[in-house]
């Protein structure tokens, strides 16, 4: 009967030791993933993009060699030839919306605004997406001028070609949540693509988990004579534009105003460039988007939605928005010849990276509370993930106030009740992470409100 006892002691001890080791810091898979990514089929992609002649919203959609129309059916027969190749693996479709002439100035007539996805459904999360998006069309100095030649070579055929291959790689990979590989139209003309399916997309209850849009990851050339082919930014708005005076009360009196979800998104692509592509710089801008400028995230946040932009450090203005000329010198035109195919291959690895890692992680975790005023320690609760075989435990983060990314860390294993001693609350931000068994993260969720006093 001792023996027995013992024995039974020996299991449970080893259970619970299981429960709460740390899961692996790094997914080696990650590096197969960066180095699957190839430069050669992105260059290639972005000469038969620029093919077209113009892909400008209002250009021709009938020919099968010139304008938006045989662009977005070549992008649909990529997802479908990607798809083939792995066994029907991505549900490939067309998503549309009227854009009206009335009310808007680059749209002098009704048009319809078509975006291609590829969808490499989740096993687990089906419902659940995290999206990558590049725009499809382009445009020359007059925004209403669909008929002479624009190639976008950078702008923005370099981030659609970084769909392309993203799709090419990860459609190789399993996923508990659903990815989505999307290009969107009408972006010259006032993000259309993006309004209409973002709307869409509200009004079926999609989960989505963040968008990563990529407008322009090809340049290293810029205006202002830098040559920079190791950094890149991220812009993301500090909170969603619709959030309720509840929340903007939160935030004033308990801290937040830079911790909404889509700067969490910005900060995961921090930290897993910092973690699996070290020689990169992620340079984290605290704006929606360059100055008095839009992408195609921003209808999705205007939605609600989780978004950022990831583009090139250094602009070059004469190949944005240009007549092709020669101007006093200065050749002016968004050509081929201006785009880094390796440097469209690092912001692509970022990419895929950071979608991999989030569509292997759990959920978030849920209604995350905090408390610890006038008192010595911090004190963080939530509510457990449910149904997960995929999870490993939880990851307390926090960082000093002034602090752009998260500094510190502690994995809890599965407590969803955990206090840190001699950590005032004053003095940092604090979130909470779910991590998987293979040492994915899900994006650090924010504390949304106090916990109650007496709460047990």
């Amino acid at each position: 009967m001792r023996k027995v006892f013992f024995f039974a002691f020996i299991i449970l001890s080893t259970q619970l030791c299981a429960q709460q080791t740390s899961p692996p810091a790094l997914d080696l898979r990650m590096y197969d993933i960066i180095e699957e990514v190839s430069a050669e089929r992105i260059e290639k992609d972005i000469q038969k993009l620029v093919s077209f002649g113009t892909r400008h919203t209002l250009s021709d959609t009938v020919s099968q060699t010139r304008g938006i129309g045989a662009a977005r059916r070549w992008i649909h027969s990529e997802f479908e030839n990607i798809s083939a190749n792995c066994g029907n693996c991505l549900e490939v479709k067309y998503h549309k919306g009227l854009a009206k002439a009335e009310g808007n100035r680059r749209i002098p007539e009704d048009t319809w605004i078509v975006n291609v996805m590829a969808i490499k459904r989740g096993s687990q999360y089906p419902n659940r997406y995290i999206i990558m998006s590049g725009d499809i069309d382009s445009r020359v100095s007059d925004p209403l001028d669909g008929t002479s030649d624009s190639p976008g070579a950078n702008d923005n055929a370099s981030g659609m070609a970084g769909v392309i291959e993203a799709a090419r790689v990860l459609s190789n990979y399993d996923f508990p949540t659903s990815i989505i590989f999307l290009g969107l139209s009408g972006e010259e003309q006032g993000l259309f693509g993006g309004k209409f399916l973002a709307q869409d997309a509200k009004k079926e209850g999609w989960d989505i988990v963040g968008v990563i849009n990529n407008d322009m990851i090809g340049n290293i050339k810029g205006i202002d004579g830098v040559i920079d082919n190791m950094s890149f930014r991220i812009f993301s708005e500090p909170n969603p534009p619709n959030q309720d005076e509840q929340k903007h009360i939160w935030n004033r009196f308990y801290g937040g105003e830079v911790d909404g979800p889509s700067r969490q998104l910005a900060r995961y692509i921090h930290n897993m460039t910092k973690t699996y592509l070290p020689q990169m710089n992620p340079i984290m801008i605290y704006r929606l988007d360059r100055f008095g400028r839009g992408g195609h995230h921003r209808p999705f946040n205007d939605e609600g939605f989780t978004g950022v932009r990831i583009m090139e450090t250094h602009e070059n203005y004469v190949m944005q928005h240009q007549d092709i000329r020669v101007e006093n010198g200065i050749a002016y035109g968004d050509v081929i010849e201006g785009v880094d195919f390796e440097y469209a291959k690092k912001l692509t690895a970022v990419n895929a990276i950071c979608l991999a890692g989030i569509a292997w992680s759990p959920p978030g975790p849920e209604f995350v509370m905090i408390g610890g005023a006038v008192q010595p320690s911090t004190r963080l609760k939530w509510d457990p993930i449910a149904d997960d075989s995929n999870l490993a435990g939880y990851k307390i983060y926090w960082r000093n106030t002034t602090s752009a990314t998260w500094e510190y860390s502690k994995f809890v294993g599965f407590d969803t009740d955990v206090t840190l001693d001699n950590i005032v609350i004053d003095n940092y931000l604090f979130g909470v992470s779910s991590v998987a068994k293979n040492g994915n993260e899900s994006i650090v969720v924010y504390p949304k409100t106090l916990i109650p006093r007496g709460r047990n």
